[in-house]
């Protein structure tokens, strides 16, 4: 294999050729089949230690040239595979490491998962002259199911509240409902499943 690649922060496993890098990236857009932000792209491929930054950057200005990748979006920041790009995938993603294929693909789906989960769930943080005021709405389809708002004293705490909820929105609807109709069984099943993963 002929290593041409910078290999900083890469993982075992990792890619270091850089046509390899550039199979990855149609494979992961070819299959995930939504366009993704460079931010995106670099986070699931740099989370998992699959790529270094550099070739990363370079291999996505590379396939636009090509023409194996577009772009779009309002502020032409989102990138999506050509018909020759899923060419390129199909033909080729056989000579990548299953893992990687695998991790690249699990990761975008988790970022597709919670992007959607903070687009239908929205948060709003607004500033009071005490503090902040954190209204969370969790989302019924076309209408709310449920929203609140919780104080904060500072924007650390403000954004902690909203991450924390974009974790899990059905898990805190469903426990807000257990307390306000006294459902114990179903408020000690949601905090038994949370606090699993700590007993281990």
């Amino acid at each position: 294999m002929d290593y041409n690649a910078f290999t900083g922060g890469i993982e075992p496993g990792g890619l270091r050729n850089k046509n390899e890098i550039r199979i990855l990236i149609c494979y992961l857009l070819s299959s995930v089949d939504v366009p993704l932000s460079k931010t995106d792209i670099l986070n699931i491929i740099q989370d998992n230690g699959l790529a270094n930054y550099f070739e990363v950057t370079d291999s996505l200005a590379e396939l636009v040239e090509k023409g194996n990748l577009v772009i779009s979006g309002e502020n032409n920041d989102l990138y999506s595979v050509s018909q020759t790009g899923r060419l390129i995938a199909k033909q080729l993603d056989k000579d990548l490491p299953p893992v990687v294929r695998d991790k690249a693909v699990a990761a975008a789906i988790r970022l597709l998962a919670k992007t959607k989960r903070e687009r239908e769930n929205k948060v709003e943080i607004i500033k009071t002259e005490r503090g902040y005021n954190v209204t969370c709405h969790i989302s019924g389809g076309k209408m709310d199911l449920m929203n609140f708002t919780l104080h904060v004293p500072d924007l650390y705490q403000a954004n902690m509240v909203k991450n924390n909820f974009h974790q899990s929105p059905e898990d805190v609807y469903r426990m807000l409902l257990a307390l306000v109709t006294n459902d114990r069984e179903m408020a000690a099943g949601i905090l038994g499943a949370k606090l699993k993963p700590a007993q281990k």
